[in-house]
C-alpha cells in the first residue's frame, strides 16, 4: 500500500508548523519567516523570571516591595515572587528595577553584581531579550535571625487575629488589599505616563 503523505515532494506545510521533505516522509521546521506574528511578553512575565531566577542567591534575604506590598503579602499568606520588582519590557530589550533586603555583614556590590548576572542569563535564556539595565535598591539590611523573626511576628498575629475574626477579617484584608492595589496602580500609571521608554 502506497502512503500517500510520504509520496509528496512538494514541501506541503501540515498544520502550518512542519514540512514534508521529499520522498522519504522526513519533517523539518518551515522557515520562520513564512510565518506572520509577533511574540511579545507581559511585565508580569518577566517579573516572574525575575523573582524566581533571584530567589537561590546567596545573601539576598527578600526582594521587597516596600511597606505597603510587604503588609498585603503577609496578609493574605502568599509566596508572590513578583512583589518588589518592575519591569520595562520591549520588543527586543528589558530593563529591571527591584527593592531588596540583604544579609547583614553581606558583600552588598558583589551580591548586586551576582543579581545582575543571575536576571541578564536567565532572562536571555527564556526569552532571548537582552537585559540592558538592572536597578538594585538596598531598602534594608537584617541578620537572618531577624528576618525570620519579622516574618513570623507579622504572619503569626495575622494569622491569630484571622482565626478569631474569621469571615470578618478575610473580607476586610481582602478589601484592604484591593484598595492599596489600587492605589499602587494609579501611582505607577502616573509614573510611567511621566517616564520616557528606556528600552527597545
Amino acid at each position: 500500500m502506497v502512503n500517500n503523505f510520504e509520496n509528496k515532494t512538494n514541501n506541503e506545510t501540515a498544520a502550518g508548523i512542519t514540512s514534508v521533505n521529499g520522498s522519504n516522509g522526513q519533517l523539518t521546521d518551515v522557515k520562520e519567516s513564512s510565518i506572520k506574528g509577533e511574540l511579545t511578553y507581559d511585565d508580569k512575565v518577566i517579573q516572574k523570571i525575575v523573582g524566581t531566577a533571584v530567589d537561590q542567591i546567596d545573601g539576598l534575604l527578600t526582594v521587597d516591595g516596600g511597606f505597603f506590598s510587604n503588609i498585603a503579602e503577609k496578609l493574605v499568606n502568599t509566596d508572590n515572587v513578583t512583589s518588589g520588582i518592575e519591569t520595562e519590557v520591549g520588543k527586543k530589550q528589558v530593563a529591571v528595577d527591584m527593592d531588596v533586603v540583604i544579609e547583614y555583614g553581606r558583600d552588598i556590590p558583589q551580591i548586586a553584581d551576582q543579581i545582575k548576572q543571575v536576571i541578564h542569563g536567565e532572562v536571555a535564556h527564556m526569552t532571548h531579550l537582552e537585559v540592558i539595565e538592572v536597578n538594585v535598591n538596598v531598602v534594608d539590611i537584617k541578620s537572618k535571625g531577624e528576618y525570620q523573626e519579622d516574618s513570623e511576628t507579622v504572619q503569626d498575629k495575622v494569622t491569630s487575629a484571622a482565626k478569631t475574626t474569621g469571615h470578618f477579617a478575610a473580607k476586610q484584608t481582602d478589601k484592604a488589599k484591593s484598595a492599596v492595589g489600587r492605589g499602587t496602580n494609579k501611582a505607577q500609571e502616573k509614573i510611567e505616563e511621566a517616564r520616557e521608554p528606556r528600552v527597545e
